[in-house]
């Protein structure tokens, strides 16, 4: 076992515009609107579900308060805390925190948060980084491909690190594109690589751009999707320019790219958009159990934890799995080659019950069976 000790940094903020329909947590604006709007972070919760799986041999080095120290304690854990920022949550003080932790000799750098946070930590190593670094997911959506496919995976990892049984990969940083998306699309851009220590089927792959199904294809997955739950179905439809082109087949004029919605069908009528970028507490009693329609993210295959948090544990228990419908194009799960899609709802246990086999929707009468893990 490597006697180099792991870093740990936490962006306290990070995810927080998921669960309330904000599509991301970046600015002081942001987050005060945030938890106006009754967000609750939940980095620190994350980090410390790392950091319990972690064999206790490990040494680890952190940053004072939220930006480490309390996941640290939180898991019964010590630590030996190299940095004290003047602030708490700016971009500022991630970097500084960075900085201070590869300087004191950390030999994996563990940062809990979301694209953003790896930007940072990609500007605080410089344009040839090398300590290994691993992402403990905590953001909105995590295109990035350097992020563990959730905390125990995170752990999973690292210990891993530790044995010498991980082969080291450049990895890419992205962040959404906003040109893209102003153009309809949702696609990342580029802005570097990080080396990340890899184990197979733990750690994430970069989310690919899509310009969504031709016509055709989206009006015949609608047509599937209408068949299957019937005339006057309560649909909540994911993000993502597949279900918004099924959206637009349909029908729902307004239907949202990057939020969560839900939609009414009606017989003989247009359907109707009950509700658009819908929070997570605005789907807390429904007067009925709606149909839940995802379309895995492009190259990733998340469907869900990445962009769509709004879909908490409760409503997907409540929905159950029989709800959760899922559509592709059939060149979108060939891109996968073979791969599983993916879960991280926060709650192991439910990952696991969703787990399984489902047959995903891509046209009227045609459909394929595949692979969900956690």
């Amino acid at each position: 076992m490597t006697t180099a000790p792991i870093g740990l940094v936490v962006n306290p903020v990070a995810g927080l515009g998921g669960r309330v329909g904000l599509r991301g947590s970046d600015g002081a604006d942001v987050q005060r609107r945030a938890l106006a709007l009754g967000a609750v972070p939940a980095a620190l919760q994350r980090a410390e579900a790392t950091l319990r799986r972690l064999p206790p041999q490990v040494e680890l080095l952190t940053v004072a308060g939220p930006m480490g120290a309390w996941s640290v304690r939180a898991a019964s854990r010590d630590a030996r805390v190299v940095h004290r920022p003047d602030r708490e949550t700016s971009a500022a003080d991630t970097r500084a925190a960075v900085r201070a932790l590869v300087a004191a000799g950390a030999g994996l750098l563990l940062f809990c948060g979301g694209d953003g946070t790896a930007r940072d930590v990609l500007d605080a190593l410089g344009p040839d980084p090398r300590t290994p670094v691993l992402g403990i997911p905590a953001g909105v959506k995590m295109h990035s491909a350097v992020f563990a496919l959730h905390p125990r995976a995170a752990a999973e990892v690292a210990t891993a690190w530790t044995r010498g049984a991980t082969r080291p990969e450049s990895a890419e940083v992205v962040d959404r594109d906003e040109a893209a998306l102003r153009a309809g699309l949702v696609s990342a851009r580029l802005y570097g690589r990080l080396t990340v220590p890899v184990l197979p089927a733990r750690v994430q792959q970069r989310k690919t751009g899509s310009s969504g199904p031709d016509p055709s294809t989206a009006t015949g997955i609608a047509a599937g999707l209408a068949d299957r739950v019937g005339p006057d179905g309560l649909l909540l439809l994911g993000p993502g320019s597949t279900t918004h082109a099924v959206a637009a087949a349909l029908g729902a004029a307004g239907a949202s790219l990057t939020g969560v919605d839900l939609i009414r069908l009606r017989p003989d009528r247009p359907p109707l958009v009950r509700l658009r970028d819908a929070r997570a507490d605005q789907l807390r009693n429904l007067p009925t159990a709606p149909w839940i329609v995802l379309s895995p993210i492009g190259g990733q295959g998340f469907l869900l934890g990445r962009g769509n948090q709004q879909l908490t544990p409760a409503l997907l228990r409540a929905a159950g799995r029989e709800r959760l419908l899922v559509i592709a194009t059939e060149a979108k799960l060939a891109a996968l080659q073979g791969r599983p899609l993916l879960l991280d709802t926060g709650d192991p246990e439910l990952d696991d019950a969703l787990s399984g086999h489902v047959r995903v929707i891509t046209g009227r009468r045609s459909g394929a069976v595949y692979r969900i893990s956690a």
